[in-house]
């Protein structure tokens, strides 16, 4: 495998876009440690030395790899991105001019991407301004010196569209990446923030005064990141087979071929979207939190992360987005109608409806087991928190994540040695 990557260096093509990719994702985390104009970076640290990285701010700074902790340029990373993408999917299944636009090719496809644009910008600006009046309410909480000087709506605005053009560029560096580099971009984003968290994880996990928890931790950590790679790369294959076709004077099709069905045809996609969306009600809870209380305290307390109330909802927001996005990627009546215009049939299952039955029945099958996987997954941390009192500076998800973009990541690149030299990344 070492020769192989060294291989791919050796041919330009593959090595520029390699280099290119590791370009953008410095430049995104040199930007996740540039603080956003007027702030008080002395304020920062002694409301991170308070907060201790924990609770909602500490999820947060997973995925912006402690950039929101710093109200760094690149402090809101891609979750607003993310989450517009989230909502326009939605709306995609549920408005009928949306989906009649997600169907008409390459055109359709622009527009909506267009609108997760739009609706991206403003996400962000809403968000920057909510984290902003969220750094001040933990400020007070803190007892720390002010945050910003002399605050006014003007030097608020400032740093909200600061924030909000952080979020902007790096979702143009995403989009370039997946153009230009290897790996998707976003996902990448995603994953160099975590990674970036691991030395601190390893320093945590060395600290730990349990000696039980310091042996136990590898085998465990070899043992969830075999089962992942396990299951993400699990499939039912289908066999198709083509019937023979006389065009002009010559005959064609009669070729056998099969459907590759993977465990978790989604991916680390739910897992993403699960988070986010799992982050925000505590996000919401805690802002409103520190000046009032009712609802909104209660919220952020039965949401709080890491607790067994936040672990059920996101487990069970990972297995409906599961679902959901699988439902998207792969419509068995789609592709029951596509085997019949090309003359192709699943042995034993006669062609159209019978074949879209076949495949939704045999789809549901893998869905929930796959779904299933993400949210024990997501939930593995707290459990073993709970049964050894041990703390783990990484959750399930961000596991999930690194694990899944990395598979990813590798694929296309085997794809790129395929078509240039026909060895794969791994022999």
């Amino acid at each position: 495998m070492i020769s192989t990557i060294f291989g791919a260096f050796r041919i330009k093509d593959i090595r520029n876009k390699i280099l290119f990719t590791f370009a953008l994702l410095a430049l995104y985390r040199l930007g996740s440690y540039i603080p956003a104009p007027g702030v008080n970076t002395a304020a920062l640290q002694q409301i991170q030395q308070t907060t201790s990285g924990s609770g909602v701010i500490g999820l947060l700074n997973t995925f912006s790899g402690g950039g929101l902790g710093r109200i760094a340029l690149f402090g809101l990373g891609i979750v607003p991105y993310i989450t517009a993408s989230i909502i326009l999917q939605v709306l995609t299944v549920a408005i009928p001019s949306l989906e009649k636009l997600s169907k008409e090719g390459e055109v359709g496809q622009q527009r909506i991407i267009q609108y997760t644009r739009y609706l991206t910008v403003g996400l962000a600006f809403a968000q920057s301004i909510g984290y902003v009046f969220l750094f001040k309410s933990l400020q007070s909480s803190a007892g720390s010196a002010p945050l910003i000087e002399n605050f006014n709506i003007g030097k608020l605005f400032l740093i909200a569209i600061t924030l909000t053009s952080g979020t902007v560029l790096l979702m143009w560096m995403g989009e370039l990446i997946t153009q230009r580099g290897i790996g998707n971009g976003i996902s990448l984003m995603i994953f160099a923030s975590i990674v970036s968290r691991i030395p601190g994880g390893l320093q945590s996990w060395w600290d730990n005064p349990s000696q039980v928890f310091k042996v136990m931790m590898p085998f465990i950590a070899f043992g969830v990141v075999a089962a992942i790679v396990f299951v993400q790369t699990g499939e039912r294959r289908i066999p198709i087979q083509y019937a023979k076709r006389v065009i002009g004077q010559r005959m064609s099709g009669g070729q056998q071929t099969y459907l590759p069905l993977k465990v978790n045809m989604a991916g680390v996609i739910p897992v993403i979207f699960a988070a986010t969306v799992a982050a925000l009600p505590p996000t919401v809870g805690q802002l409103l939190g520190q000046n009032r209380k009712g609802f909104a305290t209660n919220l952020s307390t039965f949401l709080s992360p890491g607790g067994w109330h936040y672990i059920v909802f996101e487990c069970v927001l990972i297995i409906v987005f599961t679902y959901f996005y699988t439902a998207i990627m792969f419509n068995p009546v789609d592709y029951a109608d596509g085997l019949r215009k090309n003359s192709g049939f699943i042995p034993g299952v006669r062609p159209g409806r019978p074949t879209a039955e076949f495949l939704d029945r045999i789809l549901a099958r893998l869905t929930f087991p796959g779904a299933l996987f993400l949210a024990l997954i997501a939930a593995l941390p707290a459990i073993l928190i709970a049964r050894t009192g041990a703390s783990f500076a990484f959750g399930g998800t961000s596991i999930l994540i690194v694990i899944g973009v990395a598979l990813d990541t590798m694929r296309q690149l085997e794809a790129q040695l395929k078509m240039r030299n026909y060895e794969g990344f791994l022999k």
